[in-house]
């Protein structure tokens, strides 16, 4: 069955030219794909390795940014992180027409949705989520110099910048005027904090793009999809983490979403174990928070805009936008100081 994206020969003599030992026949199938990266397993005789390339259609460079993922990874393998082993990259697209990475595959739970959180007991909810915060946290306190991403990003001005592009997002992707955006927008603008955390930050951080020991969830595997990692503020990672907790979220995904089930701790019960974990004041949360409204809401538009091209089909994307309003107001809320 062909595959698209996937050429299975030129992965196969992409692998064995970067010293890969290819043991018998290998066979790939796609674990994921949509609008985020795709993501294969291959495996020989012997070995398995996940692949990931951006999509088919509709690239986006920055949001599909396989040398980012690639660079962070192969920097924190001696982390406390859990990461991935890194085996190789193909930066110029040689073998598949577009930038490509593997890794070795790792065994474990990917829980994605709220029928996968269902084989969790309450006990292994808590822990896992637990987890979670402690594994952020970790990465937030990784010297980006000592581990050789000194020139990963610019941490300075970081947030303004963030304020700026999700405003300039939202003027290439609206689908209406919505007056709860310029109003959130310039509320921001002017509570940008004058001073500011830098670290990695992962950028999408949530229970689904970890990977949980199948028989203790309590133990993250890997840490996965680093597409979005740059440095910066690490209180913008640990507030999105916290704003992906909204029951509206699920119309941004198109699913019901693992991390927005009501068996997970609220998002203030997050946000003071990360603190408690990071040793951390969460300062200047309230502007953190609506930051992190403001961004999924452009986001869901981001999507239905995109449908309405025709590049990205189906009822979900269609109604992703419906989530924009609740967000922006959310964060208004969250810069006012209403939770």
């Amino acid at each position: 069955m062909s595959l698209p994206g996937m050429d299975v020969a030129a992965l196969e003599k992409f692998l064995r030219d970067h010293g890969v030992e290819v043991r018998g026949e290998l066979r790939v199938e796609l674990i994921s794909g949509g609008r985020s990266n795709l993501t294969f397993a291959a495996a020989d005789e012997v070995s398995r390795w996940v692949v990931r390339r951006p999509p088919v259609a509709g690239l986006t460079p920055s949001a599909h940014d396989m040398a980012r993922e690639f660079t962070v990874t192969s920097a924190l393998q001696d982390s406390a992180v859990p990461v991935a082993k890194t085996v190789a990259f193909d930066a110029e697209g040689s073998a598949l027409g577009a930038p490509m990475t593997v890794v070795e595959f790792v065994e474990g739970t990917v829980v994605r949705d709220q029928d996968d959180l269902a084989a969790l007991t309450d006990d292994q909810v808590h822990a896992a989520t637990g987890e979670l915060v402690r594994v952020l946290a970790d990465l937030h306190a990784v010297d980006p110099a000592a581990v050789g991403l000194g020139e990963f990003g610019r941490p300075a001005g970081f947030v303004a910048r963030q304020v700026k592009l999700w405003a300039s997002q939202w003027d290439r992707v609206k689908t209406r005027e919505l007056p709860d955006v310029a109003t959130l927008h310039a509320a921001l603008a002017e509570a940008v904090p004058q001073h500011s955390g830098a670290s990695i930050v992962h950028g999408d951080f949530r229970i689904d793009n970890t990977i949980l020991d199948a028989t203790d969830p309590g133990q993250v595997r890997a840490v996965v999809d680093w597409e979005l990692s740059t440095l910066g503020d690490p209180l913008t990672d640990a507030a999105l983490m916290c704003v992906y907790r909204s029951p509206v979220f699920d119309l941004v995904l198109g699913s019901r979403a693992a991390w927005t089930s009501d068996r997970l701790p609220g998002p203030d019960d997050l946000a003071q174990a990360y603190a408690t974990a990071a040793g951390r004041d969460l300062g200047d949360w309230g502007f953190y928070l609506a930051l992190a409204n403001f961004k999924l809401g452009v986001i869901g538009e981001g999507i239905t805009h995109r449908a309405r091209q025709g590049s990205d089909a189906g009822s979900a994307a269609e109604r992703a936008a419906e989530a924009t309003p609740e967000f922006m107001a959310a964060g208004l809320r969250a810069l006012r100081g209403k939770l």
